[in-house]
């Protein structure tokens, strides 16, 4: 730990103070959007977006390298990809004309497709797998400043709506009977989903967005159903899982990403089975 701390504390080495910041303030978006992913079922949503952002990282890094275009950045792609992932989703959910588990896939599909293939034409880049699951320690100044940009304007937005999403994820019917535009919320909440999947993107990669989206709100869960107790257990739970898989992939020299989607899963099962014990115990 005194090592770990010493490294935190050393200005030459200024990386690991980066991935522990972004992880904190990337947390925010991640409890918040997550639990409404949670309640209203949409991770196999999250995860057609996520791999979907694919495509647009691969389309910008074939764009710089070969056209030369250098204005959509990675993470700029991923955004654009992510964007028009969840609008094409939110047009099926609220017209609903074709099955939404068959868009879903396509979009899931395509999207990841069209990335590999880019990058399979962009000269001397064959390596998709540092988006593929993410590297926490690359994040630069410029970077962070993009996290906490977003994410300011994930809160901030989540607040303004809240009471709006709440009745949309819980009875959208009844919400519409008492005036609430549901599909306007419907898109919302999608584009919400959409940034805050391009953020985790830098932090456990595409693969296992899906995961850090939901264990933490699921964890929340077991100590509450009340959707507002649960964001705030839920950004709770995802920092401790940052600094923690932070942590120990600095002990073990593990990747980042994988140590912390490790430990949550590990965490969310003793949750689990001790929120079961513990209910057969009071029934007793």
């Amino acid at each position: 730990m005194s090592g770990f701390l010493a490294i935190l504390s050393n200005p030459d080495i200024p990386f690991i103070r980066m991935a522990l910041l972004a992880g904190v303030v990337g947390s925010i978006p991640f409890g918040f959007i997550g639990s409404f992913v949670v309640v209203k079922k949409m991770s196999s949503i999250a995860g057609a977006i996520s791999h979907s952002v694919l495509g647009g990282i691969g389309l910008a890094l074939y764009l710089e390298t070969v056209v030369g275009f250098s204005l959509l950045k990675p993470m700029g792609g991923a955004m654009l990809f992510a964007v028009l992932s969840a609008i094409i989703i939110s047009v099926v959910i609220i017209h609903g004309r074709e099955r939404l588990d068959t868009v879903i896939g396509a979009v899931w599909a395509v999207g990841m497709s069209l990335g590999l293939l880019f990058m399979a034409k962009t000269p001397g880049y064959g390596d998709p797998m540092s988006y593929l699951f993410g590297n926490i320690l690359l994040i630069g100044r410029s970077q962070l400043i993009m996290i906490a940009v977003f994410s300011a304007i994930i809160l901030i937005a989540g607040i303004l709506f809240y009471n709006q999403l709440l009745a949309v994820s819980f009875d959208a019917d009844f919400a519409e009977t008492r005036g609430i535009n549901t599909a306007w919320y419907q898109i919302i909440i999608m584009l919400l989903i959409s940034i805050t999947v391009v953020l985790m993107v830098s932090f456990v990669g595409t693969v296992m967005v899906i995961a850090f989206l939901t264990l933490p709100p699921a964890m929340a869960s077991l100590f509450s159903k009340r959707l507002s107790v649960m964001i705030g257990l839920s950004i709770i739970f995802s920092i401790l899982l940052s600094v923690a898989g932070l942590y120990f992939s600095f002990i073990f020299d593990l990747p980042t990403g994988s140590v912390t989607i490790v430990f949550a899963g590990a965490l969310y099962i003793i949750l689990r089975v001790v929120n079961t014990v513990v209910k057969r115990i009071r029934m007793v």
